[in-house]
């Protein structure tokens, strides 16, 4: 519990966060602008999402075997398994956000801009607190893939240290295969942050569906 929930509690939240503020920002871009490649883009980003991660963990194994022979400063497993997340789990997130970008009216942008807001100001004073619930929902659905993981983080962390809990509780299960309680007890103490964080966001995650389906 000391070693693997910290492990994944910092996998699940830095990723997550990047993956929203990219997310958010590559779906406002291509929800306003319209640019040379915009359509091939976007496909190209929706059908990289239709490919599984076991497809690339060889090749991510091989990856990073190299990098950490190349010792390069502050260079460690945790930076490289939250790469890996984000670049798992941001094709999708960007296609969520752009929906809910297109879903808010450039008119406000716009009525922002004549009462004297920079582009900038008007994207985080206006645009930005309407897309408040998707870009919830982007978090969550991240944090909880992310924190449900296995394979990824079994394979791709060399230090049983730093391995995330869904580790920890394969490890476990091996040691006490016959005392069910105690592996009953391990499976609430691993599920118990998801629970809290859904109480807590349970509003703006329920929020965002409905208007991702009325919007939709």
């Amino acid at each position: 519990i000391r070693v693997y929930l910290p492990n994944t509690l910092l996998y699940a939240s830095v990723s997550s966060l990047m993956v929203v503020a990219l997310a958010g920002m590559s779906g406002y871009a291509f929800s306003r602008y319209r640019f040379r490649g915009h359509t091939a883009l976007m496909t190209g980003i929706l059908a990289i999402t239709g490919i599984p991660l076991l497809t690339n963990l060889l090749a991510l194994y091989q990856m990073g075997v190299i990098l950490r022979k190349a010792d390069i400063p502050f260079w460690d497993d945790r930076i490289f398994i939250i790469i890996v997340y984000m670049g798992f789990f941001l094709p999708l997130s960007v296609w969520i956000a752009k929906g809910f970008f297109d879903a808010i009216p450039r008119e406000l942008e716009e009525a922002a801009l004549i009462d004297g807001c920079t582009p900038i100001s008007a994207l985080f004073r206006i645009t930005m607190p309407l897309a408040m619930p998707g870009l919830m929902a982007i978090f969550l659905l991240t944090f909880v893939n992310v924190w449900n993981e296995f394979i990824a983080g079994y394979l791709l962390i060399a230090d049983n240290d730093l391995k995330p809990a869904m580790f920890g509780m394969y490890e476990f299960l091996g040691q006490n295969i016959i005392n069910l309680q105690v592996i009953a007890a391990a499976c609430i103490l691993i599920a118990m942050p998801i629970v809290i964080l859904f109480l807590f966001a349970r509003r703006s995650f329920l929020e965002a569906m409905v208007e991702g389906a009325v919007k939709g």
